[in-house]
């Protein structure tokens, strides 16, 4: 499934909002303004009730009734018709759906107005029930009748008020039709809604760039980004940034940053392999040809000796050049185990004895017994560290020479160093070694063992120097720190 834009995501979340909150607005301002508007409607025909009370007494004469009810028709310029209830001379279309009657006690229509609907009373008293099914006075349910009611007839749906004039012993009765009411409503929240619906493709066109405006710096980064050469892999400069956009920035160039250490440490491997292999193979192809050319036993014999001798070497260059390309930040630092320093050194010299026996060498490890050698490193490169140091010095180092591995401990740090009786190096060409494929001397090595101790002391955050030995020759220290992690 294909996701929308953020834009468009946006933009739809915040226009749905504003929907379903314009929507709860107007039903609330609907169920308000109806609220008030029943309160007004019921409150005038209260008011209505009353004025007729006050209009019309007690023992009135047929004549003046007959008068007022023909003087009630004209004032309110309507005629009467019970076929057609709507039928108006002029005057306004709602006058049709307001109605009064004043009753007498018995249920009897002494005036009303042309509207009203003669089934009033009885449907109500219908609704409310006969009492024994005998007619009653209507004082005798006046309990029941006074008040506001809700009758249907053919017509719809009425809203009466019913009161009672102890004085003049009638009833007075005023009534509308509910769609007078309900048309008031429709017709306030529509005007009040109006104006929202027409504001909403304005309103979704201010938010549609509003939105755009504030995205701005993302289309940015995303422009700089495709325009950018695919061999590009140069940090992303782009300022200022908001703070949302700081952290994927930043961490974008973080992993551009390992990619292209990636790919340098790729090219510097093949550079390094394409070094330091063409003359070994070359050498190796020699002897091969020498061995096969060769017409004597001794000859060919020897010619082998130096053709093992090479694969030897070739070997060796290779073990080195993988153990340095393995040396990855973060395979070393998830790899991280505190490490009792002291006793690993002993076994991992244990393993190297033989190499200095071979050369009549004497090897030995000095350290406190009591101090604390505990740190945290990766046990695996600190043995392809000592390894390394060790063989060094054994390689330089003469026939019956001496060979020191001692350890210093201190609050925050630790010392390794390697000492050997060999000839030394001058302090001006001491940085020197540290270059790959720099070789002191006449040894047999690839150049690459300091090179590895370097970087695996990097990696520990720690630190090696080069000095003059108490016993003649070169004396390598390691500092190697007991909590810090290794650098990413």
């Amino acid at each position: 499934m294909r996701l929308r834009s953020i834009r468009s995501r946006t933009l739809a979340l915040v226009l749905g909002v504003l929907c379903v909150a314009l929507t709860l607005i107007s039903w609330r301002s609907y169920s308000d303004a109806q609220h008030e508007i029943e309160e007004l409607f019921d409150a005038q025909l209260a008011q209505g009730a009353r004025l007729l009370e006050g209009m019309v007494g007690r023992d009135l004469p047929p004549a003046t009734r007959a008068a007022l009810q023909q003087a009630l028709d004209a004032a309110l310029l309507v005629e009467h018709d019970l076929d057609d209830p709507d039928a108006r001379v002029e005057g306004h279309r709602y006058e049709t759906k307001l109605a009064f009657q004043v009753l007498d006690d018995q249920g009897q229509v002494l005036l009303h107005s042309a509207s009203a609907p003669p089934t009033l009373l009885p449907r109500l008293l219908q609704l409310l029930g006969a009492v024994d099914g005998k007619a009653q006075p209507l004082s005798a349910r006046a309990a029941q009748l006074i008040g506001y009611h809700d009758v249907s007839l053919e017509d719809g749906r009425w809203r009466l008020f019913l009161r009672q004039d102890l004085a003049d012993r009638h009833w007075i009765l005023v009534a509308e039709r509910e769609d007078v009411r309900g048309e008031l409503v429709g017709k306030i929240t529509l005007r009040s809604l109006l104006p929202d619906l027409i504001g909403l493709p304005l309103l979704a066109l201010l938010v549609w760039s509003a939105i755009g405006l504030g995205l701005r710096p993302l289309q940015q980064v995303v422009g700089l980004i495709r325009a950018r050469d695919a061999e590009n892999l140069s940090p992303l400069t782009l300022a200022p940034l908001p703070q949302e956009l700081e952290p994927m920035v930043a961490a974008l160039n973080r992993l551009l940053l390992q990619v292209t250490g990636l790919l340098e440490r790729e090219k510097r491997f093949l550079a390094d392999a394409a070094h330091e292999l063409r003359t070994p193979l070359a050498v190796l192809r020699i002897h091969a040809q020498n061995a096969l050319e060769a017409s004597e036993a001794a000859d060919r014999e020897a010619a082998l000796q130096q053709l093992g001798a090479g694969v030897e070497r070739a070997t060796r260059v290779v073990t080195q050049l993988l153990t340095l390309a393995r040396l990855e930040p973060s395979a070393l630092q998830t790899a991280m185990r505190e490490l009792d320093l002291a006793p690993y050194v002993r076994e991992e010299l244990a393993e190297l004895i033989p190499l200095a026996l071979e050369r009549e060498q004497e090897l030995s490890l000095d350290y406190d017994e009591a101090a604390d050698y505990r740190l945290l490193a990766d046990a695996p490169s600190l043995g392809t560290l000592l390894q390394n140091l060790v063989g060094n010095a054994v390689q330089y180092t003469p026939h019956g020479g001496q060979v020191a591995v001692s350890l210093q401990a201190e609050a925050q740090r630790i010392c390794l160093r390697v000492a050997d009786s060999g000839p030394g190096v001058p302090a001006e060409q001491r940085e020197q070694l540290f270059r790959r494929f720099y070789r002191q001397g006449e040894g047999q090595g690839a150049g690459l063992g300091l090179s590895i101790v370097q970087r695996i002391v990097e990696l520990h955050r720690g630190e090696i120097r080069l000095g003059e030995a108490s016993l003649g020759g070169l004396e390598v220290a390691v500092w190697l720190p007991r909590n810090l992690p290794p650098v990413a």
